[in-house]
């Protein structure tokens, strides 16, 4: 996945929710967490994933 493919769905994840909550006054502990770690894992995706060293014996 491309970093601005990964930022794009994080950024619609947000868009999202704060549509659904919007009106409300009161948002849950839960659902906040949920949310952020959502996004959380959308964004570990722009990590590279580094190779183990190998070593030269």
């Amino acid at each position: 996945m491309e970093m601005s493919d990964s930022i794009s769905q994080a950024l619609g994840l947000i868009d999202d929710q704060l549509e659904r909550v919007q009106s409300r006054e009161i948002i849950s502990s839960t659902e906040v967490s949920d949310l952020l770690l959502d996004i959380r894992l959308v964004l570990m995706r722009l990590e590279p994933i580094e190779e183990p060293a190998t070593s030269a014996i």
